[in-house]
């Protein structure tokens, strides 16, 4: 494993221990909760509430990491992941939609201060569900400006579709994770939940796990990406 890789592994565990150390220190589980408080009075429909919710925060530009991390917070690493990945991929295709619709002029316009962009509408018009997927699992813009750019290249909706499905997965697990495991530290630290060794154990087992594999992913599908699109702009012909 390449220490660069190693450093970033490091650090997101790092990272995420000083998010848990923090549920100790201030409140950030009382914050979640009340930001999420009003889930149980809305029942069976607490997942689909919150789910749509992602559609307006990208098309507003809104971290969908925060949104993430609630619904693990929320809902538990399960029903948390697929609220926020159903969320976030709807929510992905409507920032799509406007790309290639009413913001078209805007967004080409920006896009056009970047080389590199040009390189990607290239390859997008060659390989667009394998480009998709790729910057999906390790992207070269912020999540919410790809979901506009994309709506600008030659990308089929389709292909967008599917590939984001399957590209955003990975990071919806971990973040999902990260906030079902504030949640369940909060729950013990306050002494209102009981855990034994082997589950606590299990569960940031776990959690670890999903980081080293998210990382280990996102390296294999850089790479992968830079021997298809050029890292400083168009040199030649995708291969």
């Amino acid at each position: 494993m390449k220490r660069s890789t190693l450093l970033r592994i490091v650090g997101i565990l790092l990272l995420g221990v000083a998010i848990l150390l923090a549920v100790m220190v201030v409140p950030v589980k009382q914050q979640l909760s009340s930001f999420v408080e009003w889930g149980p009075g809305l029942g069976m429909w607490a997942p689909v509430v919150f789910g749509a919710a992602y559609i307006p925060a990208c098309i507003l530009f809104v971290p969908g990491s925060i949104l993430t991390l609630a619904a693990g917070f929320a809902f538990g690493v399960v029903r948390g992941t697929l609220t926020a990945w159903l969320g976030s991929l709807f929510g992905a295709s409507a920032a799509f939609l406007l790309g290639r619709t009413l913001a078209r002029g805007l967004i080409e316009e920006r896009l056009a201060r970047y080389p590199r962009f040009r390189a990607i509408d290239q390859a997008v018009a060659e390989h667009g569900f394998r480009i998709v997927l790729l910057m999906r699992l390790s992207p070269v813009l912020p999540f919410n400006v790809l979901d506009y750019a994309f709506g600008v290249t030659r990308v089929r909706f389709r292909d967008h579709f599917l590939a984001s499905a399957i590209g955003m997965l990975p990071g919806t697990v971990m973040y999902a994770y990260v906030g079902s495991a504030i949640k369940q530290l909060g729950d013990l630290t306050s002494g209102r939940v009981e855990s034994g060794t082997p589950q606590k154990v299990f569960f940031f087992a776990g959690l670890a796990a999903t980081v080293v594999v998210t990382v280990y992913v996102t390296r294999i599908a850089r790479q992968a990406l830079a021997r298809v699109v050029p890292p400083h702009g168009p040199t030649g012909n995708a291969s």
